[in-house]
């Protein structure tokens, strides 16, 4: 489905989304490289990173933590209900200042948002889960936790 022509999608040419393809795969990429990849030069590169940050399309850069290498072998999916007139916006600040959220997803239905989680062990999931309970906007939570993947 196209972007509207108003949103900053619509005005991303193609050197931009080669640019945001390469950071996409490595946010640590050196602008050198990426300009190697794009054919541009670092400058022109950092110009366009600039500017795509500055229009919202880039909105910060990111650590991805190995949950195995932490040992957190502990998965569950929860699911956060919310008090009336929570905005996305605040339960994305809400779970971010958590590592062990690995993922998060606002969704249709009762709950508000689903929150994939990895721990060390059943306690560390249920004190980071009691913690994102104790968080401003948040009403309860119902969590399942993972026994076996099946697949991913």
């Amino acid at each position: 489905m196209p972007a509207p022509l108003n949103s900053a999608a619509a005005r991303l040419d193609e050197t931009d989304r080669k640019v945001l393809e390469v950071l996409g795969r490595d946010g640590r990429a050196s602008y050198a490289e990426i300009g190697l990849l794009v054919n541009l030069s670092a400058t022109a590169v950092k110009r366009r990173v600039d500017r795509l940050r500055e229009r919202g399309v880039v909105r910060g850069f990111t650590v991805v933590l190995d949950p195995g290498s932490l040992e957190w072998r502990t998965e569950a999916f929860v699911e956060v209900y919310c008090r009336e007139r929570t905005s996305p916006e605040e339960i994305l600040a809400a779970l971010r200042q958590f590592p062990e959220v690995v993922a998060a997803w606002t969704v249709t239905g009762d709950a508000d948002a689903l929150v994939h989680l990895r721990a060390a062990d059943t306690g560390h999931l249920e004190a980071v889960i009691e913690r994102i309970r104790r968080e401003r906007g948040v009403q309860r939570s119902r969590s399942q936790v993972v026994l076996s993947r099946l697949i991913g």
